[in-house]
């Protein structure tokens, strides 16, 4: 392995533990939070749930392309993608437990890295 093929290892690891811990807070979604939240309150943890697990799984996407891609492009991707869900679906996890509204505020922040995630991709994949 030469020049940054030693960050898909990393990116592998990060994904896989970002997969893991969206079942994890899926399944505690449906089972433990099922009787004390509100349905609007369920319907914004599944959302943070359904971001959450997608971008992990881009992130492995990443990583399964990364010969194919210019690596310093698909490096920001990911990182915007680990960006992403933690502020998008992390502030979603937290208004659905009750968190004051404001933190709905930081939700389009990470929305915004997503998209910048994903188009990040598409240059790293342009670029290559």
């Amino acid at each position: 392995m030469g020049g940054s093929e030693p960050l898909i290892r990393p990116i592998i690891t990060i994904a896989a533990l970002l997969a893991g811990v969206a079942v994890i807070l899926g399944a505690f979604g449906a089972h433990a939070l099922q009787e004390r939240l509100s349905e609007h309150a369920l319907a914004t943890w599944h959302t943070g749930v359904q971001y959450h697990f997608i971008h992990a799984l881009a992130l492995l996407l990443i990583a399964a392309l990364w010969s194919h891609l210019a690596h310093g492009w698909a490096a920001a991707s990911a990182i915007a993608m680990v960006i992403g869900i933690l502020l998008f679906s992390g502030s979603l996890y937290a208004l659905a437990l009750g968190a004051p509204r404001i933190l709905g505020a930081i939700a389009p922040l990470g929305g915004t890295a997503f998209i910048l995630g994903w188009l990040g991709l598409a240059i790293a994949a342009w670029r290559a």
